[in-house]
């Protein structure tokens, strides 16, 4: 197998992951992240299905598993935050709305680059700024560094891909957002979640929600709202001042937590949106996870997409030594998962942040008729999803374990 040279945008989920996938196989391997460090925190994220026997053949069940947060399940909670229906963790054998098997994006993204050998190379506080390719291999402009030479560049970089961008043209041909804008952060409530995700809608398609955090002190908080009005990913200012007006009114810890978000070590924003593509794969260059075909958080099967991806790209690329017939099978293997992956839940957004009362009345009570028919059958469908693909086997990975 030829060792090749290779660039990867992105440092979270998918990036890391295909990074200690190639370089266990002796690829040089370098990572660039526009941030200048590890993101820290992050929301909770499913290792469930094809995802979690990824971590498996990865090597990571244990450190995984040594940091897995384990919830009692969501529950419903009105503008005074009295509990009105819930779902347990049990329900759907453990692979539910809350599965037995969640954990912090932050601590599996670091578990993951904790992995990674020495010779991966990173470089922060940079980012792609273009991707010229050629027979030989891939030139790459970057925002802070001088342009460099790669035999292949993987796109690893989230819903808004620079190496997206660069190589495959403008946010408006992939990116279809689905009416709903989202805020994550830490933040400290005085309210015991007792192992419970929280939620509560409101009319106006809004949608305040708490998850247990791993410290005991803080949760992991979320701000949601219907609306087809895009606000700048980078000006924050006028992510909170969108924020400030739309739950202006909104009970229960809404606003300790709209105090809160000015000040947010780890404050994360989205216009949620899928990427669709007709190809996410050229002859030298590849996008992973959200990049190449993300399916929202809504699906709960981003990370699992992330991790499957990132492991059957390094395994086509072990079994060929021609980059383009790799990424070709690549995209083969992937593309009818991902699609079947980015069909959303019964009701979509406005399942998740309803807008009239009445919606929000009935919203709660679906919580408690989700474990019975007709629609446990519905749902049973969506979460059996992340075991929704025939996981190849590739020798040459199982070898580097």
């Amino acid at each position: 197998m030829k060792k090749l040279n290779v660039l990867i945008s992105g440092a979270s989920i998918a990036g890391p992951a295909t990074a200690l996938l190639l370089a266990q196989q002796g690829h040089h391997v370098t990572i660039v992240e526009r941030a200048p460090a590890l993101r820290p925190g992050g929301q909770t994220v499913d290792l469930r299905g094809a995802g979690r026997t990824v971590v498996e053949r990865m090597g990571l069940r244990d450190q995984t598993d040594a940091r897995l947060l384990h919830q009692h399940g969501i529950a419903t909670v009105d503008a005074k935050g009295r509990r009105r229906s819930a779902l347990p963790v049990e329900a759907f054998d453990g692979n539910g709305i809350v599965s037995t098997h969640e954990i912090l994006r932050g601590d599996l993204a670091e578990i993951i680059v904790d992995a990674l050998p020495t010779s991966v190379e990173f470089h922060w506080d940079d980012t792609v700024t273009a991707v010229s390719e050629d027979d030989d291999g891939v030139t790459v402009s970057f925002e802070k560094a001088t342009d460099r030479r790669f035999d292949m560049v993987i796109g690893a970089d989230g819903l808004n891909s620079a190496v997206r961008r660069a190589v495959f043209g403008p946010d408006t041909r992939h990116l279809h957002p689905i009416g709903l804008r989202y805020a994550w952060f830490t933040a400290t409530v005085d309210q015991d979640l007792d192992g419970w995700y929280l939620l509560h809608t409101a009319p106006g398609g809004r949608a305040v929600s708490l998850r247990p955090d791993s410290t005991g002190t803080t949760v992991k908080a979320s701000l949601a709202v219907r609306g087809t009005d895009t606000v700048p990913l980078r000006d924050r200012e006028s992510q909170w001042a969108m924020l400030e007006s739309a739950f202006d009114g909104t009970g229960w810890v809404t606003p300790s937590l709209l105090e809160q978000m000015y000040d947010a070590p780890d404050w994360a924003y989205a216009d949620l949106a899928q990427v669709h593509m007709e190809e996410f794969v050229t002859k030298r260059v590849a996008l992973v996870g959200d990049s190449g075909y993300c399916p929202t958080p809504l699906t709960g099967l981003g990370t699992t997409l992330a991790l499957v991806g990132a492991y059957v790209l390094a395994g086509e690329l072990s079994r060929s030594d021609d980059i383009s017939t790799a990424l070709a099978r690549y995209q083969a293997v992937m593309r009818p998962f991902a699609a079947n992956a980015q069909q959303l839940p019964p009701g979509g957004a406005g399942g998740y942040a309803p807008k009239s009362r009445l919606a929000v009345i009935l919203g709660r009570f679906t919580y408690t008729l989700m474990n019975h028919w007709p629609l446990r059958p519905l749902l049973a469908a969506q979460f059996a999803k992340a075991d929704g693909i025939d996981l190849p086997e590739y020798p040459a990975l199982d070898s580097v374990r």
